[in-house]
């Protein structure tokens, strides 16, 4: 897999990154980095935000590895998506001063799997509506350093939700109460989506943990 110049849309020209905190961003299967970058207006402004499109094209959009259900699904199959992300990151990372993540549906899968291989690297990370996958108990997950360091997570859902099963809801619920510093809410009347009242909570977590963090740090 080549991932060393993904596709990324950036909220910020080159110029005004550097010493900023990143907020990455990963939409869900069959969409691409244009998505998520509505998000932009409702987060806070002194975020550069970067939206990264998928590696594998799959028809209207992109996706990061095969749907869990899927016959050719595998956890090495996340793991080599994760590790192509998690090298490019490594490249622009150091120009930041903090690097948090954001994933929707699948891409909370993406977010939730890079956390888990590089539980220092990041501030927070924002899940929405997503889940996370079993780890099979592979070597690239260090699932055990993640829980001793708690990092501030933000879960946001539908309990009616019609895309997530309750079964990987329920996996993905026990597994942030054990790992992350979770803060867990729930919207109605939301489907597989994210609405604007989210939106304010989100922005909300993003300033506390990240922004108020590194002032008082």
């Amino acid at each position: 897999m080549t991932f060393e110049n993904p596709v990324v849309l950036w909220s910020k020209p080159e110029a005004e990154r550097a010493g900023t905190p990143l907020l990455v961003l990963f939409h869900g299967h069959l969409a691409n980095e244009e998505d998520l970058m509505g998000l932009t207006d409702y987060l806070p402004a002194e975020f550069t935000i970067a939206s990264v499109r998928a590696p594998q094209a799959m028809g209207p959009g992109y996706t990061w590895f095969p749907l869990t259900a899927d016959a050719d699904y595998s956890v090495e199959a996340v793991v080599d998506s994760v590790s192509a992300v998690s090298n490019w990151l490594d490249g622009i990372r150091t120009g930041h001063s903090s690097v948090s993540m954001l994933g929707f549906s699948m891409g909370m899968a993406v977010a939730t799997s890079l956390l888990r291989h590089r539980p220092r690297d990041f501030a927070a990370v924002v899940g929405l509506s997503g889940f996370v996958v079993p780890s099979q108990d592979h070597a690239f997950f260090s699932d055990g350093e993640l829980a001793e360091r708690k990092v501030p997570f933000f879960w946001g859902r539908d309990q009616a939700d019609p895309v997530i099963d309750a079964a990987r809801i329920e996996y993905t619920h026990a597994w942030l109460n054990t790992h992350t510093a979770l803060t867990k809410i729930l919207y109605s009347n939301m489907g597989h989506g994210i609405n604007m009242q989210e939106l304010g909570h989100v922005k909300e977590f993003l300033t506390h943990t990240v922004l108020r963090g590194a002032r008082t740090s």
